[in-house]
């Protein structure tokens, strides 16, 4: 499909003497407050909502067993990344990267409001505002971050620094306040903090917007008028069929939830092997360029086994630090979604050590493959960890204490600031130029499929015993990262210009 680029090109970056926010653009403090306050609303949401789909209907929740409720969370999780993809589209093709972004902020905030009223059917509503936001909020921040910078600007990766701490502010404090209203008022609560966070965010992001490159209305590379509303209409009516097919099956009796899950793991699997298709089978994808999507399909699968594990610190984790963990340390009683602030805590704290590391030993520093690899071995030791307090015990009413799943926190959380910084850079450098425009789609594909995996493993959560639950998961885990460490010499010789 043809597009055009005229009268569409994004602002220029602002002057390189800008240095308004610790030494960065001031627009980079638009940014990353409104990434706070999205990560604030969306994992404060996320880490009580397994919580309250398996609650007792009588105390306020909907009542699922609590592998149904890990496995319908995590098909939640799916949808959104899958939305991702055609955010990024849209941004570039039609409304441009501030408009994507205001919109999808204002979606999430109404999809949280939504949930805020106490009936199930506004839940389900505002589960789906809150998909179709995210999608096209997350894909789209961050292209905005790199537009504040010119390309010879030594301050780009110490600004994204900046940028992904804020977003570690967020999941850190999120969990903290509606893990307290979820407890001591009800879960509803929970949910009307997270939308009053996402409103903050959208007040200052538009205060801030003049202070953003790239925020001119037209889309970076629209398409042309006659495109554009072919493309809008067929994306309108594609959208009203479905929903109007998906109706009826329900009214029928044949789409039920656990269908629909199924339906949405399908499409995650289907969708990455389809992407990676079309890029080695491209003649615009030049022989060397073939040859490094090779080594990145074993990172990307690295990304999935890894996210896997990582994603169900909000789902079956939850279920066990609410069941199974001590809520009290030295006297002081805490509500169990707040065990969910841990990973956020960890990860602030562990980044700029990491990052300090890795800037003492230079060219000494571990391959990027490694990296990831350390990271995936890490997230698996994870789950590993929980097969010792989870063991010997007969009945299902013991409490361990709180240090286990932190301490399990603890290595995820480092895992995963291992492995996302090299994940996403090595994305960038390793796909084809005819697709660079799309890499962040492909590593939300990575994230879709995580989860849409979990969404039927989780199932079993309940149904085994936990230490054969997690030691299973973990072992895994451990066995892929073995895996990639052993495949690095390979991975190396194909990876360059990724060292």
């Amino acid at each position: 499909m043809s597009h055009t680029v005229t009268g569409t090109e994004p602002d220029q970056p602002p002057p390189e003497d800008d240095h308004a926010f610790f030494g960065q653009p001031r627009g980079l403090m638009t940014l990353s407050g409104l990434e706070v306050w999205e990560r604030f609303s969306f994992l404060g949401m996320q880490a009580i909502l397994v919580l309250f789909f398996a609650d007792r209907v009588s105390d306020g929740g909907l009542g699922m067993d609590p592998g149904t409720a890990a496995s319908v969370s995590a098909a939640y999780g799916t949808l959104v990344y899958l939305v991702s993809v055609a955010g990024g589209w849209l941004a570039d093709r039609i409304l441009g990267s501030y408009r994507a972004v205001l919109y999808g902020g204002v979606l999430i905030a109404c999809g949280h409001y939504a949930m805020a009223v106490p009936a199930a059917v506004t839940t389900w509503v505002g589960l789906g505002l809150i998909s179709a936001g995210t999608g096209l909020l997350k894909p789209n921040v961050a292209s905005m971050v790199g537009k504040l910078y010119r390309t010879e600007d030594a301050r780009r990766d110490a600004g994204f620094a900046l940028y992904y701490m804020g977003i570690n502010i967020g999941a850190f404090a999120g969990p903290l306040v509606t893990g307290w209203l979820g407890e001591h008022a009800s879960w509803h609560w929970g949910f009307s903090a997270a939308a009053v966070g996402m409103t903050l965010g959208l007040v200052q992001y538009v205060a801030g917007r003049r202070h953003l490159a790239g925020r001119k209305h037209a889309a970076e590379y629209a398409l042309a008028p006659g495109p554009m509303r072919r493309a809008v209409l067929l994306g309108a009516a594609g959208l009203l069929t479905a929903a109007l097919v998906a109706s009826a099956l329900a009214l029928a009796g044949w789409l039920t939830m656990d269908r629909f899950v199924d339906v949405l793991t399908l499409v995650s699997v289907i969708a990455p092997v389809v992407y990676f298709t079309v890029m080695f089978r491209s003649p615009r994808v030049t022989a060397d360029e073939r040859g490094r999507l090779r080594p990145y399909v074993v990172l990307f699968l690295a990304s999935v086994v890894f996210n896997f594990i990582l994603f169900q610190a909000y789902s079956t984790m939850m279920l066990l630090a609410s069941t199974n963990a001590r809520t009290e340390v030295f006297g002081f009683h805490f509500p169990a979604g707040w065990y969910a602030s841990a990973l956020g805590a960890f990860e602030v704290a562990l980044a700029p050590v990491v990052a300090a590391v890795w800037a003492r030993m230079g060219p000494r520093q571990p391959h990027a493959s490694n990296k990831i690899a350390f990271g995936v071995i890490l997230g698996g030791l994870s789950f590993l960890l929980m097969v010792l307090p989870t063991s010997g015990h007969t009945g299902d009413t013991y409490r361990m204490a709180a240090w286990w799943i932190v301490g399990s926190y603890l290595l995820l959380g480092l895992g995963d600031v291992l492995l996302e910084t090299s994940g996403m850079s090595a994305t960038t450098k390793l796909a084809p130029r005819a697709f660079a425009s799309q890499t962040m789609a492909l590593w939300f594909l990575s994230l879709a499929l995580a989860n849409g995996i979990q969404a039927q493993i989780v199932k079993l959560y309940g149904e085994v015993s936990n230490p054969a639950y997690f030691g299973v998961n973990g072992a895994v885990a451990v066995v892929a990262g073995v895996a990639v460490v052993a495949a690095a010499p390979w991975l190396r010789r194909t990876m360059h210009p990724v060292h």
